[in-house]
């Protein structure tokens, strides 16, 4: 093995520019994740009882996904962002406060899952022109199912 690769095989510089991607999409993850357990403590109206299990799904799926792109930027030999101020900083999407409208809370997933699956796009064609399968395939696997989730929540707003 080379001295400009790292532990799995990867050009140092390439795994140094696919973790800064990973990080601000980690960063974004972590901001989408607070904003779906807001909506699912303060949602209130006629589609509490449905709305609220969703946010929970939601925000599960999410906190895995946290992990599993902290664990791969360990894995490209970097460190995962871990600060909020860090997050803050960096994110694109923000954080939706004083939320509580059922209707409102679901087009904050939609505007979500939509900046989330733009920054995964991006970190694809990066992971892909490296030969990083294990990021393209992570990522790949995120835009699939965020594509289906983006037409049904788009469905459930008519």
């Amino acid at each position: 093995m080379s001295t400009d690769t790292n532990a799995i095989g990867l050009h140092t510089s390439t795994a140094t520019q696919l973790a800064e991607h990973l990080n601000i999409l980690l960063a974004n993850y972590q901001t989408f994740y607070m904003n779906a357990r807001g909506y699912h403590w303060n949602v209130k109206g006629n589609q509490f009882f449905e709305l609220h299990v969703k946010f929970e799904e939601t925000y599960t799926d999410l906190l895995t996904k946290v992990d599993e792109i902290a664990e791969r930027i360990l894995t490209l030999g970097h460190e995962p962002m871990h600060a909020y101020s860090d997050y803050s900083r960096v994110a694109t999407i923000k954080e939706d406060t004083h939320v509580s409208d059922g209707i409102t809370c679901v087009k904050g997933l939609l505007a979500g899952y939509k900046s989330l699956i733009e920054l995964q796009r991006e970190i694809l064609s990066v992971a892909s022109d490296a030969d990083d399968e294990g990021t393209a395939s992570l990522v790949g696997d995120y835009i699939r199912e965020q594509e289906k989730t983006v037409w049904m929540l788009s469905a459930y707003l008519g």
